[in-house]
C-alpha cells in the first residue's frame, strides 16, 4: 500500500512532461517566427530581383 501512495506523490513524471509541453511551445515559436521571416526574405529578394532586371536595359 505504501508504495502505491509513494507512486502518487513521485513529481518526477510531471516536471519531464512540463518541460516537454515547453520545449514544444517554444518549438512552434520558432516555426512560425521562420516562417514570416522567409515570407518576409522571399519578398525582399523578388523586388531587388525586379530592380535588377530593369536596370539592366538603361546601363546597356
Amino acid at each position: 500500500m505504501q508504495k502505491i501512495f509513494s507512486f502518487f506523490k513521485d513529481e518526477e513524471g510531471a516536471t519531464a512532461v512540463e518541460y516537454g509541453i515547453m520545449v514544444a511551445l517554444i518549438a512552434a515559436v520558432i516555426v512560425v517566427a521562420v516562417t514570416g521571416i522567409g515570407d518576409q526574405l522571399v519578398n525582399t529578394f523578388e523586388e531587388v530581383e525586379t530592380a535588377v532586371t530593369i536596370a539592366e536595359p538603361a546601363a546597356g
